[in-house]
């Protein structure tokens, strides 16, 4: 119930969407209608049916999913954080079901249980839900305002993809280019934490 209710204090302005989408708007009200998106986007299963409508809107609008988070990648701070972080939320929601990344995290853990930064994140068991588990995580830190927190646990997440990358390329050489995919998740994610807004 705190979720529903932290929901209902957010809101798209249908007025601003409208001014967008007709192409209309200015650079302000661009960036007011991108900080409003990154703020709500966290919460996107949880809006009240009026407030996803008018994502949904913007969406089709932007093409899609991936638009929208390019259209969100081209405002610095807040905005250009959460897009970022869906690109390390995707990778990780493409690769939790993989039998390699599963196998190469649970050889990890054997040395590392839970790797640093990770500890209060990692659920005990090593499945196709660990690394959903940190995704939905790192969303819950957006959609609480916690940005900064959200990076450092991309961040150690980053760092534990780096460590196990190989060992899975080794097992399923269909994943021979996550160790570059993880590095260019990397980089758009140091690179959004450096510019403030």
């Amino acid at each position: 119930m705190e979720q529903a209710g932290a929901v209902s204090v957010f809101r798209l302005e249908p007025e601003l969407i409208d001014t967008v989408v007709r192409g209309e708007a200015d650079r302000r009200a661009d960036d007011a209608l991108a900080d409003a998106v990154a703020t709500v986007l966290p919460w996107h299963a949880e809006l009240p049916p009026e407030m996803a409508g008018h994502l949904k809107r913007l969406i089709r609008y932007f093409g899609g999913d991936d638009g929208l988070l390019r259209w969100l990648d081209e405002h610095p701070g807040r905005p250009r954080v959460v897009a970022r972080s869906y690109h390390l939320v995707g990778l990780l929601d493409g690769i939790s079901g993989s039998r390699a990344v599963i196998t190469a995290l649970g050889e990890l853990r054997e040395r590392n249980p839970y790797p640093p930064g990770l500890e209060r994140y990692l659920p005990p068991d090593t499945d196709s839900g660990s690394l959903a588990s940190l995704a939905q995580h790192i969303e819950s830190l957006l959609g609480e305002g916690r940005d900064g927190d959200a990076v450092a646990l991309s961040r150690a997440t980053i760092e534990m993809l780096t460590a196990l990358a190989q060992r899975a390329a080794e097992l399923d050489p269909e994943l021979r280019e996550l160790g570059e995919h993880v590095e260019q998740v990397r980089r758009e994610i140091e690179e959004a934490a450096s510019d403030p807004g």
